[in-house]
């Protein structure tokens, strides 16, 4: 079952990221050419296509959506190394659309009509165009990202998280999507806070989101402490200054990478102690240490949450297999762990077309994703499923994954197994 909270979470990216989009630059699609392997030729050993959409060159920066490709082809090149499926081995075709529907629907385009792929796995695009067409095609979208609403919307596109909308081509219910307060519960049941700031930009999505966070707090009976900053002058040193003086717990924000880092900053300058500055999946990686070097105390009080297990887990079998797999990668991050997830989901998926007698098509993997078993990538993932609700529920138990930063040791998991974190609470509505 979706944790509604995820899809409000992309919400929370997406405005992170369109406040930066107006930066980088986009390169050309042959600079990212180099890790699509060739086409095979098409008989009974033919390799097992599947399409991987990233927005590896949007304008946002180009580390900023790869992670879950890097997963994803870690999978596929372990999967091949021992044998592929059925002696069959998966050949990823990697597209980069730049970050614009241009290029998504060009890449849905080559990959659905041209390369003719089985499914697509762990697309990540900061504006998925062409999800509609993926849906028309019966084309199934394998453990993407939400970052839009596309995965609250479609038939045949499954996000990483699962949904419990009717899919049916308007986002979520009529139009409205959900989100939980079980974040908000943890640190006031498990760390005693009270008091939450909620940091912004003066940006349409960036305030929709600290909208929808403040109300959930507010929900969990936090006093809120709301801080707009402008985007093309923030001034954070006054942010950091009426934290203090407001003896915040908790800092929430709706800002991107580079905001937080500076924020993090003018927060150890002031002296400033939370209980935790909390951040989201996308920020979960083992790049903290340099990217919040000149922030000791604000670094040290990160925390993080999601729906996947934690990356730094290895006593865990399956974090063991992925981090084994992925060991040449420079950094590692919980997106790479969902990109893995994602893989071992399609190929879980298209194993089982043989039980039914099948080859491996889009409708028999399509029919796998569809079952009504929860699916948890060997306990990567909390159960996932997308059996359709007629109605959104009031209230809704939820788990989660929590982890801390500690220097010299990463993320370090608080809260135990993250299928025991679990809480009863309230769904707010939200338009996407």
């Amino acid at each position: 079952m979706r944790r509604p909270r995820r899809a409000a979470e992309a919400l929370a990216l997406t405005a992170a990221l369109l406040a930066v989009a107006a930066c980088g630059s986009r390169l050309p699609e042959s600079a990212f050419e180099d890790g699509r392997t060739s086409r095979a030729p098409a008989d009974a050993s033919a390799p097992i296509r599947v399409g991987i959409i990233t927005s590896a060159t949007s304008p946002v920066g180009g580390a900023t959506f790869t992670d879950t490709r890097d997963g994803a082809r870690a999978y596929f090149a372990h999967l091949n190394a021992h044998g592929g499926i059925d002696g069959r081995r998966v050949e990823a075709h990697l597209c980069d659309d730049g970050g614009s529907g241009v290029g998504n629907n060009t890449c849905v385009h080559r990959l659905v009509d041209e390369e003719k792929v089985v499914a697509l796995v762990a697309t990540t695009s900061l504006d998925y165009a062409g999800a509609a067409r993926v849906s028309r095609a019966g084309v199934p979208d394998i453990g993407g990202q939400p970052i839009g609403a596309a995965y609250d919307t479609y038939p045949h596109l499954y996000g990483i998280y699962g949904s419990s909308a009717p899919r049916d081509g308007t986002p979520g219910w009529n139009g409205t999507l959900y989100g939980g307060t079980e974040v908000y519960r943890y640190f006031k049941r498990e760390k005693g806070a009270r008091t939450a700031a909620v940091v912004s930009y003066n940006q349409a999505a960036s305030a929709a989101y600290a909208r929808l966070v403040t109300r959930g707090l507010e929900a969990e009976g936090y006093k809120v402490v709301p801080e707009e900053v402008d985007f093309a002058l923030p001034n954070f040193r006054a942010v950091a200054a009426d934290l203090k003086s407001q003896k915040t717990d908790l800092v929430f924000d709706a800002i991107d990478a580079h905001g937080n880092a500076r924020l993090c900053e003018a927060m150890d300058r002031a002296g400033v102690r939370v209980t935790a500055k909390v951040t989201n999946v996308q920020n979960w990686s083992s790049t903290v240490a340099a990217d919040y070097k000149d922030a000791p105390h604000c670094r040290d009080s990160l925390w993080v949450t999601g729906s996947s297990r934690n990356y730094e887990d290895t006593g865990h079998p399956a974090v063991r297999a992925f981090r084994d797999g992925t060991e040449n990668l420079k950094t590692h991050s919980q997106w790479q762990l969902e990109g893995w997830a994602a893989a071992l989901w399609f190929t879980d998926a298209a194993r089982s077309c043989a039980a039914h007698g099948d080859g491996v098509t889009r409708a028999c993997v399509d029919r796998f994703m569809n079952r009504d078993e929860p699916y948890t990538a060997r306990g990567l993932l909390l159960p996932v499923t997308y059996r359709p609700l007629p109605e959104p529920p009031a209230t809704r138990r939820t788990c989660l994954s929590v982890a801390r930063w500690v220097d010299g040791r990463g993320w370090v998991t608080q809260n135990g197994d993250m299928t025991r974190t679990c809480f009863d609470v309230p769904q707010l509505a939200y338009q996407p």
